[in-house]
């Protein structure tokens, strides 16, 4: 749920950056409108699967009394949809403007208050797996009007907040596509993990397969957590550059940030070969668990590294607009090499963990290959002009509404 609203709010990404470097200033808050209007609708029929969790739960083969449980932490959550739904395109409204220390400090805040009021529903109150549920919503709701509070009130937006606008009601569908590219585009990405660990459950002593891999995606999201942080730096440089007509700084700005995040990516990449033997222990006991996870540590390492470019190459993606074109190339590289030959190489050659590992190293490597090709041969001036025109496009609707009212 999460990753497809983020990434349905990822369009306003683009478009509010390339906006703000064109100082079309009132463009940035139209967008964010328009982004949270799709979101809250797109999140109308994810509250309806919620409101059925029990018996969607109970019909993939759940026990009923486990299917009750999940359903009332579930339910709890439902206001959180919508929170997302707001907070998404104002954390990109933000960011398109370089404003992120605010966000940050909210989100600090918020924390510290929900591990409190978690404390006070579940251990004081009494309320069980609703109460934890309704406590995360409550908190999410908390960083979103802390947010907006903050753009009301901030002079810093004043220029690209100038109150509601009819005008986020115009021009849906084409942001809808956008957008929704983006969040298959993202989907694809963050699924492709979560399937590779179901298959690895059907390996012989699943146990020990589970626990290894486990352990070194949960690692690898670590360090990938790293890796967004870079992806948002490179889609917010290059979407301002393209808005602001400077294509040769737009392709500067890929290579630093591209170069930036790759050594910080090795060196995590080196530090985890040279603790291999000791990474298991940070999750669980067990000489078993330590040599699985040190025998799959030198591919780990290599998605670690190549987590320095591929965020990266997708940032710029989300800054140019290219997101369905990485849609299509997520689905090619992940579902129709990585997954099969990782299924091939752990159940028909017996490779098990590695086999599978390995699969998902294929799926990556070619996909950052032709992200790195693709972004190598950018025309960097036609991308400007393909901005301008987003840009122009906008102010003609804009225009034709108010002669229209």
């Amino acid at each position: 749920m999460e990753s497809w609203l983020l990434g349905m709010g990822s369009a306003v990404e683009t478009l509010a950056g390339q906006a703000y470097g064109a100082h079309r200033y009132e463009m940035l808050g139209i967008y964010m409108q328009r982004s949270t209007i799709l979101l809250v609708l797109s999140g109308l029929p994810l509250m309806v699967i919620y409101l059925f969790s029990k018996p969607i739960l109970m019909l993939l083969g759940e026990s009923k009394s486990l299917a009750s449980a999940a359903a009332l932490f579930i339910y709890g959550l439902i206001p959180q949809i919508f929170a997302y739904a707001a907070n998404f395109p104002i954390q990109k409204f933000l960011q398109a403007q370089s404003i992120v220390n605010p966000s940050a400090y909210i989100s600090a805040a918020a924390l510290v208050l929900h591990v409190f009021l978690t404390w006070l529903a579940l251990f004081v109150l009494g309320w069980g797996l609703l109460g934890a549920g309704l406590v995360l919503s409550f908190s999410w709701w908390i960083i979103v009007a802390g947010q907006f509070i903050y753009i009301l009130f901030s002079d810093k937006c004043k220029l690209t907040w100038t109150g509601f606008d009819w005008m986020a009601f115009s021009g849906l569908w084409d942001f809808f596509k956008l957008s929704s590219a983006s969040a298959v585009m993202l989907c694809l990405e963050t699924w492709y993990f979560q399937i590779l660990v179901l298959i690895a459950g059907l390996l012989p002593h699943p146990e020990l397969v589970l626990d290894s891999i486990s352990i070194c995606v949960t690692i690898v999201g670590w360090v990938y957590m790293v890796a967004v942080g870079f992806n948002a730096a490179a889609s917010v440089r290059v979407s301002n550059e393209l808005g602001a007509g400077h294509p040769k700084s737009a392709a500067f700005s890929v290579v630093v940030v591209t170069v930036s995040c790759l050594i910080i990516s090795v060196i995590f990449a080196v530090v985890s070969l040279a603790l291999r033997h000791q990474l298991s222990y940070i999750f669980t006991g067990g000489k078993a668990v330590s040599d699985a996870v040190s025998d799959l540590t030198p591919l780990m390492a290599v998605s670690i590294i190549l987590n320095g470019v591929q965020p990266v190459l997708s940032g710029v993606a989300v800054g140019c607009g290219w997101q369905a074109f990485v849609a299509y190339i997520n689905v090619g590289c992940y579902y129709m090499v990585g997954i099969p030959v990782g299924a091939v190489l752990g159940f028909v050659f017996h490779f098990g963990a590695k086999g599978i590992w390995l699969g998902m190293l294929g799926g990556t490597v070619l996909q950052t290959i032709i992200l790195l090709w693709v972004t190598i041969r950018t025309d960097w001036k036609k991308e400007v002009q393909n901005a301008q025109r987003r840009l122009q496009k906008w102010e003609d609707s804009k225009e034709q509404s108010r002669l229209n009212n």
